[in-house]
């Protein structure tokens, strides 16, 4: 039985460099696209043929803001049930509908069948949201 296996060819780019060396690191950056690439992918380009059915199903986190405001927290150990706290938003400016923490649209609060809603008044367009992650 000969031992060949186990010496590399001479010459050979691969030889004594192990499966784990030749593999990307896990850790390496994601691929970076410019606003101008996503757009067009975003409006419907036959170049980018998605297949949306892979992720039509994928679950995301709606959430509503309806205001924020900073208080220290002296005044936050000192809140007690029936504390009133002051948002910086106006009661009649539209909430934010955020997706996963991005700003996807403005609503009002809507209530129907006693379960509070959403209608949306302004959507974000895609351009928009683009931008907004850069």
């Amino acid at each position: 039985m000969s031992d060949e296996s186990s010496n590399p060819p001479e010459g050979d780019a691969s030889a004594g460099v192990s499966a784990e060396a030749a593999t990307p690191a896990a850790n390496s950056e994601p691929e970076q696209f410019a606003p101008d690439e996503l757009q067009q992918n975003a409006s419907g380009s036959k170049s980018a043929d998605l297949n949306l059915d892979l992720i039509l199903d994928v679950p995301v986190r709606l959430s509503l803001r309806v205001g924020s405001t900073e208080i220290s927290i002296r005044d936050l150990v000192q809140l007690v049930e029936g504390s009133v706290i002051a948002l910086e938003q106006d009661s009649s400016a539209a909430m934010d509908v955020l997706v996963n923490g991005t700003l996807i649209a403005h609503g009002e609060i809507v209530i129907v069948d006693d379960r509070f809603g959403v209608r949306l008044t302004d959507v974000v367009s895609p351009t928009e949201r683009i931008e907004k992650i850069n």
